[in-house]
C-alpha cells in the first residue's frame, strides 16, 4: 500500500516535524519513503506543507498531486489541498482551529480538536502530534509503536534530552473523545 500525505497549515505549528516523525518511523520500518518540505520565506506564521509518501514499493518521485491522506490545520489550507484529495481518500482536520466542514462527499473526513486537545494537556505545541497519532492509528501507515519510537527519538535529537514523554501520548490520545469521523 502507498500513502502519500500531505500535511499543511501554518509554520510553527510543528507539520514538518510531524512528517519527520512519519518518515523516520517509515524507515524503521524498512518502507519506501519520501519527505518534502515546503515553505514561505515567512516560516512561522507563514503557509507551510510536507509531503510524505510512506509505501511498501519503490518512490518515483516526491511530489503529491493528489493525496490519499490530507492533514491540515488552517482553513488556508483547507481550502487549497481539499479539492486535490484522491477519490476515497482520508482527510485529517484540527476542528479547534478550523470551523468549516469539509465539503467533499467522496473522502472520508476525521475531524480532531487537536489544538483544544493540546491546550487542556498543557502542551498546545504537540497538536501536530496528535492529529499524526489519529492518522497512523486509524490508516496503520506505520505501526503505531514504531511511530511513537520515532517522535521519542527525533524529539530527543531536537531537544538535546533523554525523554519526551508527551510523545508517548500520541497513540493512546487518537482514540480520545472528541474525535468524529463522517
Amino acid at each position: 500500500m502507498t500513502y502519500e500525505t500531505i500535511m499543511a497549515g501554518f509554520g510553527g505549528q510543528g507539520l514538518l516535524f510531524s512528517g519527520k516523525v512519519l518518515a523516520h518511523a517509515a524507515l524503521i520500518e524498512n518502507k519506501e519513503l519520501s519527505w518534502l518540505p515546503s515553505y514561505g520565506p515567512e516560516m512561522r506564521g507563514g503557509t507551510c506543507n510536507c509531503s510524505v509518501i510512506v509505501s511498501d514499493d519503490p518512490v518515483g518521485s516526491p511530489i503529491i498531486a493528489h493525496p490519499n491522506v490530507l492533514m491540515v490545520m488552517n482553513e488556508p489550507s483547507l481550502d487549497k489541498f481539499e479539492d486535490t484529495v484522491a477519490p476515497g481518500g482520508t482527510i485529517f482536520v484540527d476542528s479547534a482551529l478550523i470551523a468549516r466542514k469539509v465539503r467533499r462527499t467522496d473522502v472520508e473526513v476525521v475531524y480532531i480538536p487537536a489544538t483544544k486537545m493540546a491546550t487542556d494537556m498543557e502542551a498546545k505545541s504537540l497538536a501536530n502530534m496528535i492529529i499524526l497519532g489519529a492518522i497512523v492509528e486509524k490508516l496503520r501507515c506505520v505501526d503505531p509503536d514504531t511511530q511513537t519510537d520515532a517522535a521519542d527519538t527525533l524529539a530527543t535529537l531536537l531537544l538535546a534530552s533523554q525523554e519526551f514523554p508527551a510523545a508517548s501520548l500520541v497513540s493512546r490520545i487518537a482514540g480520545a473523545p472528541g474525535i468524529e469521523s463522517e
